[in-house]
């Protein structure tokens, strides 16, 4: 598998990224957890790129001075109660009123001077999501197993739902408003990213990528990711996203393992009845019957949900259509 980290590359020209920000109402959301030690200088930075955007901090239940050493650097500082990542992009997304969003950690792992270069990239291109591609400069900054878990997961997604990202778990993303405000946000913890990366690609929005440099944490902040529990989860979100998205290819799948289990059991009782004309394994001959009836049952269910998902796959575009583009808003400024 190719793998996810590529050596950077200018895309965006510097003029473009200075001249095309004016006029934006900018947001920068920054979910926390425990983060007194990086969430100042992340602050920071950000207000140094990006002096014209507000900077949100929301506090998930911090048991250090997250809060007040973020207010202390002149963000707006507000709390979500409901533990875990997913919970603070669902409060972000519902409550902050922007016509672009910048989404980062706040461990100051991700690279703040890329900030403009995403939005210019954006805008520019009149795109809905553009992804900071993590390119590590020190090994410590990016683990083994964090590393091969997201190329792993980076695969899956590319084959069950296109081939449109190469690092699907990234917390730098910088979306447009009517992205932010059609997305639904049913995850609970750090599986949201997944989430995000599949609403783009089932409506099939204009995306891009741009790689950003990306650094190890400073002393005294500490990872909340845990690699199997949290794999784990995105593992599972994966398959949930592929049985709601894709419920005729899910379902399928199913039908096939059960037939091809049916006629397996099946085959002894064929051949000793050519032989014999006699059925003794009758229990055995019910179970093949009854595997095979719950795999064209299964398929069934293929047909029914592949009609559900396609109409509100169609109810979320229209919603999605509803809000201008990030090229209308430009083109109302010019």
């Amino acid at each position: 598998m190719e793998s996810t980290l590529r050596t950077p590359q200018n895309v965006v020209p510097m003029d473009v990224t200075h001249a095309s920000l004016a006029g934006f109402e900018i947001a920068v959301i920054l979910p926390c957890y425990n983060e007194e030690a990086a969430i100042g200088a992340v602050v920071e930075g950000f207000r140094r790129e990006l002096p014209q955007a507000r900077i949100y901090v929301y506090d998930n239940n911090s048991k250090d001075k997250t809060s007040q050493v973020a207010a202390a650097a002149g963000a707006i500082v507000r709390t979500e109660t409901l533990q875990g990542k997913g919970n603070v992009v669902r409060r972000m997304f519902a409550d902050v009123d922007a016509d672009i969003y910048l989404m980062c950690d706040g461990d100051i792992t991700y690279d703040a001077a890329s900030a403009p270069a995403l939005i210019a990239k954006l805008i520019a291109e009149n795109l809905d999501m553009v992804v900071g591609c993590r390119v590590d400069s020190e090994a410590a900054a990016y683990r083994a197993g964090h590393r091969f878990g997201n190329a792993l997961f980076t695969g899956f997604v590319a084959n069950l739902f296109g081939n449109r990202f190469t690092d699907i778990l990234s917390g730098y993303r910088v979306f447009s408003r009517r992205y932010v405000k059609s997305f639904p946000a049913l995850s609970n913890g750090f599986e949201i990213e997944t989430e995000l990366t599949v609403h783009a690609l089932q409506l099939r929005m204009p995306i891009g990528e741009l790689n950003t440099p990306y650094g190890a944490r400073l002393e005294g902040s500490t990872s909340k990711l845990s690699t199997y529990r949290d794999g784990f989860r995105i593992l599972l979100m994966i398959t949930k996203l592929f049985k709601n998205e894709r419920p005729l290819f899910f379902f399928t799948i199913i039908f096939a393992l059960l037939a091809l289990l049916s006629l397996g059991l099946s085959l002894p009782v064929l051949l000793t009845y050519l032989e014999t004309g006699l059925v003794p394994r009758l229990p055995t001959a019910v179970l093949a019957a009854s595997t095979m009836l719950l795999g064209f049952l299964a398929l069934t269910c293929g047909l029914i949900l592949d009609t559900v998902t396609h109409g509100r796959r169609e109810l979320k575009r229209l919603a999605y259509l509803t809000v201008p583009s990030v090229g209308a808003m430009l083109g109302k400024r010019t």
